[in-house]
């Protein structure tokens, strides 16, 4: 793999999906985004670095949660999207919340600068996510906290229609296999593998609604390579898609509210290395209807 082609199609993957990033998940991530914040355990006057910020969805969450006596960070790969999340921490007059581009394995950041390092669906399009947990490792103070939330196991989940399609418009060298992490016991292996400690893996329960097949597979459509794909394709258009899926996307189901159900379980894992920080790795799990 080129990981420089890999870094381009990254960054220009997102800079496509910022515009639509928000309208299509933001409703859909609240339950991922609440647990990943609930394991971070945020306190007033913390220092917090989001990785993997988008526009700024968790970024925000977290800055309410500190403070203004607080800071956090949001850094991502894509300059639009943190263009988005710098407009709106000025129009919301969140003084204390700052961002950034930068690539999650090569952080221009000090050593030891934050209290908790998050990442809420971002590791698994990191190019190198090993040497993104060694990043983030480093520039969290010994003793405090990282929490990652990453797609669940592929195998189980409800948008099991759709895969043929995007494995057809996306299949090359450059694309990374969004749901590998979510494999039970992956993420935390990665997590004792970057040195982290007193891990802790759980699956967390929720479910994304949309208004139809159409808004389903703008969805699915939207980020990273996929959204490169789905400029380039005539079947990546939400009409194509829905037409040549089967149910629930088939005809009968556009102009019907579609629901992917998701289930989840949990499994702390020890890490026998020296506690000098730790993690709380989480993984959301989706399962077919």
């Amino acid at each position: 793999m080129d990981v420089r082609l890999q870094r381009r199609v990254q960054r220009y993957g997102w800079d496509l999906a910022a515009a639509d990033y928000e309208p299509l998940w933001q409703k859909q991530l609240v339950v991922a985004h609440r647990s990943l914040l609930a394991a971070a355990a945020l306190a007033p006057g913390q220092g917090v670095l989001d990785v993997a910020c988008g526009t700024g969805l968790v970024a925000f969450a977290a800055a309410a949660a500190v403070g203004s006596t607080g800071r956090v960070v949001g850094v991502d790969v894509s300059g639009r999207m943190v263009e988005l999340a710098q407009r709106r921490a000025r129009e919301r007059k969140v003084g204390h919340a700052s961002f950034a581009r930068m690539d999650a394995d090569r952080l221009d950041l000090d050593d030891a600068t934050f209290d908790v390092a998050l990442c809420g669906l971002g590791l698994m399009y990191v190019v190198d996510p090993k040497s993104a947990l060694g990043e983030l490792r480093r520039v969290v103070r010994p003793g405090g906290r990282i929490a990652l939330a990453v797609w669940g196991d592929r195998a189980r989940c409800g948008w099991a229609p759709l895969f043929p399609i995007v494995d057809a418009e996306v299949a090359s060298d450059v694309c990374p296999l969004f749901f590998y992490l979510g494999e039970r016991g992956a993420l935390a292996r990665l997590c004792a593998a970057a040195g982290l400690v007193d891990i802790a893996e759980q699956r967390v329960a929720t479910t994304l609604d949309y208004r139809d097949a159409d808004e389903a597979c703008a969805a699915a459509f939207v980020g990273g390579p996929v959204a490169l794909a789905g400029r380039a394709s005539t079947i990546a258009s939400a009409s194509a898609c829905a037409r040549a899926t089967s149910p629930p996307f088939g005809p009968g189901a556009r102009d019907a509210a579609i629901a992917f159900p998701a289930s989840s379980s949990s499994s702390p894992r020890p890490c026998p290395k020296t506690p000098s920080r730790r993690a709380v790795p989480r993984s959301l799990s989706k399962i077919r209807q």
